[in-house]
């Protein structure tokens, strides 16, 4: 039975007491954390828990005994929590956006590494059957090789989003829509074609003047064997459609689901290939059901890697690369140029310090709200 913790206990740590709960005979929550212990307190009443409660990360160290911790603070603090967490032997479930730079990503790494422990990033969507399906398609080189990936991360929060404390502010939230929105769809982005070589991008802020990040972000990446993705990260996007798109040689599939297939003419024009078409949906329909989803789903795969001692499907290096993709759009904005790939130690934006003194300023954040009560949302489920 392992023991389980839980760091920062605002609205995404419900997502992960919910997927500890889900496996009551591998492991038992026993303490939560936050610099706001009546938010544990609250935690701790609406779910029946049995656990400790602590202000602090370095008090819950000292005073606790447990095997597993879930991040789920702000994300400047991500890096110290966590590698604080794996150097006195926890294994750890750290929440998107990993950390707010390549060096902090590093840092949790070579934590991990020395320490021996288990170290996981959250990209729950992994772990939903269309995104999880449409790699299978992808691996599977049904559509041949892939020419253009349209990756839409599309979210709308209103002006009052920004009024939280941590949020609208580089230093705290790390950046913007790119970061903490986009993220989901850039890890998918990254899981499916890997590292790009360069990256260009535009970035702005249009509707938040309550915030110094940007809520639009535009980039295009072009991989070693030619092909582009156009990738949008959005907070002003009404109906928030969310949708990653691949267009192979052979064909295009989709999360949402949707598959087409073309054929030449003589004259070049398309006519459709209701075989091929036909062919790869079989596939996808063939492919078997996950048991559990999203953060639980994630969940029970930590769990399992703890338990057998294997490694968990998404590790710190592969949240390291989301952070890469999304830092390189960050540079390619900033500087107003086409960067490339991969982005150095000696570089800037290698560092918090180096992105904090190139990125611009949109606005002067102008509240400081400590709460945002109400029920959040998490995206779409790409069915």
């Amino acid at each position: 039975m392992l023991k389980v913790a839980i760091i920062g206990t605002g609205n995404i740590s419900a997502l992960h007491i919910k997927g500890y709960l889900a496996f009551p005979e591998r492991c038992e929550i026993v303490a939560l954390c936050d610099i706001a212990p009546e938010k544990c307190e609250q935690k701790k009443k609406e779910y029946g828990l049995d656990a400790q409660v602590f202000a602090s990360h370095k008090e819950l160290l000292d005073g606790a005994v447990f095997d597993l911790v879930s991040v789920c603070t702000p994300p400047y603090c991500h890096a110290e929590i966590t590698a604080d967490c794996l150097r006195a032997g926890k294994h750890v479930i750290v929440e998107k956006p990993m950390a707010a730079s390549l060096a902090e990503c590093d840092t949790m790494i070579h934590a991990a590494e020395v320490s021996g422990k288990t170290l996981s990033v959250i990209a729950q969507n992994r772990f939903r059957a269309p995104i999880w399906n449409l790699k299978r398609v992808l691996d599977e080189g049904l559509i041949g090789k892939t020419v253009h990936a349209q990756i839409d991360s599309h979210w709308w929060r209103g002006h009052c989003y920004y009024d939280l404390w941590w949020r609208g502010l580089w230093e705290k939230e790390g950046g913007g829509c790119t970061l903490n929105h986009a993220v989901h769809h850039i890890d998918m982005l990254g899981w499916m074609l890997g590292l790009p070589q360069s990256v260009c991008a535009m970035m702005s802020n249009t509707s938040h003047d309550n915030s110094e990040v940007e809520d639009i972000s535009v980039a295009v990446m072009r991989y070693p064997n030619g092909a582009l993705a156009q990738v949008t990260s959005s907070v002003i996007h009404h109906g928030e459609e969310q949708q990653v798109i691949f267009q192979g040689e052979k064909a295009r599939v989709s999360a949402p689901w949707k598959v087409a297939a073309s054929l030449s003419k003589p004259n070049g024009f398309p006519e459709p290939n209701p075989a091929l078409e036909r062919e790869i949906e079989a596939y996808y329909k063939a492919l078997p059901t996950l048991n559990h989803e999203a953060h639980t789903g994630q969940i029970d795969d930590v769990l399992t890697a703890v338990e057998t001692g294997g490694k968990p499907l998404i590790s710190g290096t592969d949240g390291r690369l989301t952070i890469e993709l999304i830092t390189a759009v960050y540079k390619a904005a900033a500087l107003e140029r086409t960067v490339a790939l991969p982005i150095a130690p000696n570089d800037p934006f290698y560092t918090v310090e180096g992105i904090l003194e190139s990125v611009p300023r949109f606005f002067q954040k102008t509240a400081q709200i400590q709460e945002l009560r109400g029920t959040i949302t998490t995206g779409s489920d790409y069915r």
